[in-house]
């Protein structure tokens, strides 16, 4: 087991690599509360460290719920890690608040010279979903809003910073708004919030953790949805799972088409993460969700994986 914690729950991970260590920064609560559906309100944001991804050490946490009013009183959620051109490590997360009682999802950051130690940017969110493209708090139909769960990058030779975020589109069948928040910016401090890279009406209610990689020449994006989230169609095909997916991709992240998505059953994570390892190419790394109906919540060993344009995400 690569990292299971005796009295913790262990969901969500995403990684940095500063040149000798992996880092995985995860989602992370309490036993003693009991339900772990509750979790996801009692929740910081921990830090381990491996330099093969099987043996991790635990180090202090890299983020805790800030103080009211702000836009993450309420909760720390998933994000990703980048490195600016100066050198100084950004994490970009999800945010909710205590004042709306947790109802809309936000995106700030944080940033750290060592990825020890994080300061975050202020109490304001960076990215919203932006009403004119993406379902808010106040449409009818929605019991929350979607803008969580950021993806930060850069194309190749370019300057321009992208974020895919999991967010849902203001209209469509309410079980397959989902889409692909986009934002940009050049700086990392502001964000150009923009129109989703694909339409709704794909099969997904929300696309969770989405991550944009090239892999062995393939590009991709994978990400993760539970089965009370996709389409009728989906569910007749692939049973009641919680699944991660996999979806060949133009490298521009043009004309997206999620009905084209397969799920990855060879390694049954949820919230599956692509992490290139130096010494052992590419693995796929997420958590054990439900097992005979009950919820685990640890990270198992990486998963060797590559891909091919036609089935997307295979074993290695």
């Amino acid at each position: 087991m690569s990292l299971a914690l005796p009295d913790k729950w262990i969901w969500d991970s995403w990684f940095a690599y500063d040149g000798s260590h992996h880092h995985m920064f995860y989602l992370h609560a309490s036993k003693a509360l009991g339900d772990p559906d509750r979790r996801h309100r009692n929740v910081m944001v921990g830090h381990a460290v491996s330099k093969d991804l099987k043996t991790w050490t635990v180090v202090r946490d890299a983020l805790a719920v800030s103080d009211s009013p702000a836009f993450d009183s309420y909760t720390t959620w998933t994000g990703s890690v980048v490195q600016s051109d100066d050198g100084l490590w950004w994490m970009f997360y999800t945010g909710t608040s205590r004042e709306d009682g947790g109802l809309v999802q936000s995106i700030g950051a944080a940033t750290s010279k060592d990825l020890l130690v994080w300061e975050k940017l202020g109490t304001t969110p960076l990215v919203k979903a932006d009403p004119r493209w993406y379902e808010t708090i106040n449409d009818p139909k929605s019991d929350s809003e979607a803008c969580r769960d950021p993806w930060v990058f850069r194309f190749p030779n370019a300057t321009e910073w992208h974020m895919l975020f999991t967010a849902r589109a203001n209209h469509g069948e309410f079980r397959e708004r989902g889409v692909v928040g986009h934002a940009t910016s050049t700086d990392l401090r502001k964000w150009e919030v923009r129109p989703p890279l694909s339409l709704p009406g794909q099969g997904f209610h929300e696309l969770e953790v989405l991550q944009y990689a090239v892999v062995d020449g393939v590009p991709l994006l994978v990400f993760a949805c539970g089965w009370k989230n996709i389409s009728d169609q989906r569910l007749a095909k692939q049973g009641p799972k919680h699944l991660t997916y996999s979806l060949v991709v133009d490298a521009s992240l043009e004309a997206l088409d999620f009905t084209k998505a397969k799920p990855f059953e060879a390694h049954p994570v949820y919230a599956g993460r692509l992490v290139f390892d130096q010494k052992t190419g590419w693995n796929l790394m997420g958590f054990n969700d439900f097992v005979d109906g009950e919820f685990v919540g640890d990270v198992p060993d990486p998963f060797p994986v590559t891909a091919n344009a036609t089935e997307g995400l295979i074993p290695r």
